[in-house]
This record gives C-alpha cells, structure tokens and sequence, in this order.
C-alpha cells in the first residue's frame, strides 16, 4: 500500500461542463482513460441510476433485512454526515479523537458515496442504501491526489485507520483503496482486525484495461475479501483488475457517485470502489438478519450462493467464486453457515474443519489467501469469454437476483 494511497472509485478521466458550471472531477491514480463523469439531476436521474437495486431484488431482500444493528466501517476519504442521503447514518463519536480526525471531512467526496451505497436513506433525492438501515463509522486516510499537506500530515495512516476501525464496533470494513506495494504495517493491521472478527471488503483496482495482473493492496492481503466489478448483464468489466485475489464479483458499473466536495451533484461513475462497497453492504443484510453468525460464515453463504458456472474449487480469476446474491441468503432463515471458527476458503481448498489451513485466535478466525483458477465449464448459469484481450467473462443476465442455483456442497460461502 506504500505512502501513496490510491482510491478505486468513480473511475473518472473527464468532467462534461453543464451550462455555466463545470463539474471538479478529480483524477485518481487509478482513473481509466475514457471514463467520463456526467452529471445528473440532483433528484429525478439518481433512483433510476441505481439499476442494481432492482437486479438483486433488494425491495423483497429488505422485507427480510434491513442492516438494522450492523455498524460498517468506512475508511476512505472521510464521510460527510451531512447529506440528505447520510443525515443519522454516520456515528460520528464512535471512533477515539486519535484515530478520526478529520473523518467526518471528505476531502474528495469518494468516501461519502461510499458510505451511501452502504447505508444510504435515499431522501431528498439521494442515494439509497443497499443497506439502509445499517449505520457508518468513518475514517479518513490521504489519497495520492491530495494536495493539501497539512492535512495529510494530521490524517492518519492505512494502517492505523484499519487497526481503529477494528477496535470500534464495526462488524465490516469497507477499503476502497489501494496501491501496488505490500508493507508489513498494513499487513499486521490486517491480521489485527481479522483476529477482532472483523470482516474486510476491498476493491481490486481499476487497471484491468492496461494490467490484468496487477495485484493490489489491501485487496490482496490474506483475509481480505477482494471485489472485483461487474456490469448488469454479469460481465467483468473491462476496468476491472484479475487475479488470484479475486474473491468475489458485485455490481460496479454505471453506479452513481458524487461529482466534487460540493455535494450538489451526482455523476454517473465506476469503479471496484462502488463494488467493494455494494459487497459490504450485502454482508451487512445478511449479519443483521443473522447476528449470532462469525465473519467465516457470513462470507461462507456469500461465496456458497455466488453466481457462478464454473466449479467452485477453481475460482475465476476474473470473478472468483461468482457475482454476490445475498437474497439466496436470505431467502433461506434456515440456510447452514458452516462451523464459526473455520477459514470457509481454506476449507474448500481441502482444509479440514479440525484443523483451519490459517492459525486464528479462539474468538475470530483469520481467512486464508484465495487460490486462483482458470474459468471452467459446467454449472447450471450460462457464461462465456468474450474476448481475451479484454478478459471479459460473462455470467449472463439477472445473476445478481437468481433464485435458485444447484450447491456443489453444503453452503460454503455466496
């Protein structure tokens, strides 16, 4: 993760001018060439925006589960609790002084859509939620982008924003940030909240289009489940980073996100960022609809239920274990997490549940590195390559709100 952080979100490369005003948009480390933002209007384009809702049937999945009681923590460019969207979403005395300043500052507005694609009312016109009931704790780190040194020199590092947000009562945390190197502090905050029995989502990156294989930090450290962005008809798209640290796929294509600090506009916007946050806020409906659930199983009906047509020991590289379906969670009240205390990757990898692959404390087992696989044919849900240059795998259309899909065994991870 090296002194530079970089984030994963809108994706943007240029700014369209509307009429007399000229939306700011600021170009990240991993901004892909050719990735317009386009503003819409504030209340009527957004709802409409927001076609994953629809695709992964939230209306029923909120019938069931609202995120009611699970706190996630957002550690990103600080969270504005102040939009129509966040107004008493954002526990902002949850975190020590130390550890937060500035958080509730967003000096990119990255963070705060974020936290609206988590937790968001959608009032006034706003983002909502695909968990809305579910509350924020924000954190702030420094991105590449930040001109501003004073206040990166008071913002706190990766690591000791990851290591605050394990401490607090945040179940999940939420990274949709990265950069290319691996540093023993960052790792060690990871192992830290693993052993807090946290749960960590992180974005994958944005450079697929240029580096398929460029393996991105925090997303790849062992534990951390990495997302990777897929569009509405199921297919990675072509932004979106492969590898052997892709867990799991979620929508993240043509998702809005707000245009500059001024939280006055949202623009239309992509990214692993939106899709590691979209992922978070599956797993919090399914631990508020399952409190007395760990982190393992939580993630083990995740990976268990994931929209895939490829056997499930051999994981996409592209997709990993499939695009994320927590209705078929939550559909099922009786549905078998597996045991607590075992890694739910090492486990399908040959692990035993005796003896997890990945030492862990009593209380919360650490998750094991995700073993890469070629894609492989079979299932019962129709994918196809469509192209290599672009590493495009499709896993057709209304993945994200099947039904049904036949298990390969018994309920490890959706």
């Amino acid at each position: 993760m090296r002194s530079g952080i970089r984030r994963a979100g809108r994706d943007d490369a240029t700014a369209r001018a509307i009429g007399p005003r000229r939306v700011v948009a600021v170009i990240g480390a991993w901004a892909v060439v050719a990735g317009a933002l386009a503003p819409h209007a504030f209340a009527d384009d957004v709802a409409p925006k927001q076609w994953y809702l629809a695709a992964m049937h939230a209306s029923d999945m909120w019938k069931v589960s609202t995120g009611k009681g699970i706190k996630v923590a957002v550690v990103d460019s600080g969270v504005n609790p102040d939009t129509a969207s966040l107004k008493g979403q954002v526990l902002t005395g949850e975190a020590p002084k130390a550890a937060s300043y500035g958080a509730t500052k967003d000096y990119d507005g990255h963070g705060t859509t974020m936290a609206e694609l988590i937790a968001g009312t959608g009032k006034a016109g706003g983002l909502k939620g695909l968990a809305p009931d579910a509350k924020i704790i924000p954190f702030r780190i420094a991105y590449d982008s930040w001109k501003d040194e004073a206040e990166k020199k008071l913002t706190q590092s990766a690591a000791a924003a990851i290591r605050a947000a394990a401490d607090s009562d945040a179940k999940i945390i939420n990274l949709s940030f990265g950069g290319a190197g691996s540093r023993s502090e960052d790792a060690d905050a990871v192992k830290y909240a693993l052993s807090k029995g946290k749960l960590l989502f992180a974005a994958t990156g944005n450079d697929g289009a240029t580096n398929d294989f460029y393996r991105d930090f925090p997303a790849a450290y062992p534990g951390v489940v990495g997302v990777s962005a897929a569009d509405e008809s199921g297919t990675v798209t072509h932004f979106s980073q492969a590898g052997d640290y892709i867990d799991l796929a979620s929508p993240g294509q043509n998702v809005p996100a707000w245009c500059d600090t001024t939280f006055t506009s949202y623009c239309d916007g992509r990214g692993t960022s939106q899709a590691s946050a979209i992922a978070s806020a599956s797993a919090a409906l399914i631990w508020s609809a399952h409190p007395s659930w760990t982190a393992d199983q939580v993630l083990r009906t995740m990976i268990d239920t994931a929209g895939r047509s490829w056997d499930k020991d051999k994981p996409s590289k592209y997709l990993g274990y499939g695009l994320i379906r927590p209705r078929l969670v939550l559909e099922k009240p009786g549905i078998d997490p597996g045991p607590a205390g075992v890694d739910p990757v090492s486990l399908e990898h040959g692990g035993s549940a005796a003896t997890p692959a990945v030492p862990s404390s009593p209380a919360s087992p650490a998750r094991g590195p995700v073993a890469g696989g070629k894609e492989q044919g079979g299932g019962n849900t129709p994918w196809a390559i469509g192209g290599v240059a672009a590493g495009l795998v499709a896993i057709g259309a209304g993945v994200f709100a099947a039904i049904r899909t036949r298990r390969r065994s018994a309920h490890p991870h959706a």
